[in-house]
């Protein structure tokens, strides 16, 4: 029996100057893609991920494009060099649009242009920070937020693995919360820098104005189960995608409970396709039986084809 195969995606915060650049020089398949970006969303994506500099690129209405943008062109880098069909996609936050799009839920004008609508209305939304808590157990992050909470709004951005969860809210309620749990045994808490509280109650408001843009926007039902962050759950129709786009903006990410869906249905290989290593990394601590394979540039490319070739000629 065939192993089943799951393609993730990256979000924000794995951005870095460079990125997509030998992918662009050679793969055609990934040329058009960021060629199509530059000429739909009218500015220079190719330059602002190949040369920055690095200001521009962590500007959350640029970082958000650009690294779809990469994503999307080493998803068809990769396609265009084996037959392969994921079982599941997913995507950490922004990522979650080049899930979308692997499915065949958007164009890919309209996801380029629906995810720079997402952007600017989160770049756009200032106020609160986020800090992400290591090694915390349950009861260490309950005890936190509810101390926090005794000075301000603060609540859960990103359930990421086992051993991270950010937290997001109200600049004071977040530094309480995070006081709070290295005084009572958390090794670490690491502030974010970030423009604003992302998937917090700050953001509803963008979260409403999306809803309004994306109601114009044409959505396909899904050809690949997309696992969605707002709930962990496989998604198809198109109905529940324009549901839930508005409101991952404003709620926590599951992404330790998306990772542990997929295994439970079988998943044993998954592809992180996009800038970085991070979501690899989550992995390790959600899934470590699990095998991880990463494209983010021609030679990650290359072994991962090289890699998956082999498996399925052991597997026939």
């Amino acid at each position: 029996m065939a192993k089943k195969i799951a393609f993730l995606f990256p979000g924000q915060g794995s951005q870095s100057v460079g990125m997509g650049k030998d992918l662009y020089e050679n793969f055609e398949s990934a040329k058009t893609v960021f060629d199509t970006a530059d000429s739909v969303l009218n500015k220079s994506i190719s330059t602002i991920c190949f040369e920055g500099p690095e200001e521009d690129l962590k500007q959350t209405i640029n970082t958000q494009p650009a690294i779809v943008t990469m994503s999307i062109a080493a998803m068809k880098a990769l396609t265009s060099q084996i037959d392969i069909k994921p079982d599941y996609v997913a995507g950490h936050s922004l990522g979650e649009y080049c899930a979308m799009y692997t499915a065949g839920v958007m164009s890919l004008e309209n996801t380029l242009k629906s995810i720079q609508k997402r952007a600017d209305l989160m770049g756009a939304t200032k106020g609160g920070s986020m800090a992400a808590v290591l090694n915390a157990s349950e009861e260490q992050l309950k005890a936190g937020l509810a101390e926090g909470s005794k000075v301000g709004y603060v609540d859960v951005a990103n359930y990421n693995s086992p051993a991270q969860v950010v937290i997001t809210g109200d600049e004071n309620a977040v530094k309480a919360a995070g006081d709070y749990m290295l005084a009572n045994g958390v090794r670490r808490v690491v502030p974010l820098a970030v423009s604003g509280a992302f998937h917090s109650k700050f953001m509803e408001n963008a979260g409403h104005e999306f809803a309004s843009f994306i109601s114009n926007v044409e959505l396909n039902d899904a050809s690949i189960p997309v696992i969605t962050n707002v709930d962990a759950e496989p998604t198809v129709n198109s109905a529940d995608f324009r549901e839930k786009m508005p409101k991952q903006i404003y709620s926590s990410v599951h992404w330790t409970q998306t990772i542990e869906k997929m295994v439970s249905d079988g998943v044993e290989i998954f592809i992180e396709i996009g800038p970085g290593k991070v979501l690899a990394g989550l992995n390790k601590k959600i899934a470590p039986d699990a095998v991880v394979y990463n494209v983010y540039d021609k030679a990650s490319l290359d072994a991962t084809v090289s890699a998956i070739n082999d498996m399925l000629v052991s597997n026939v």
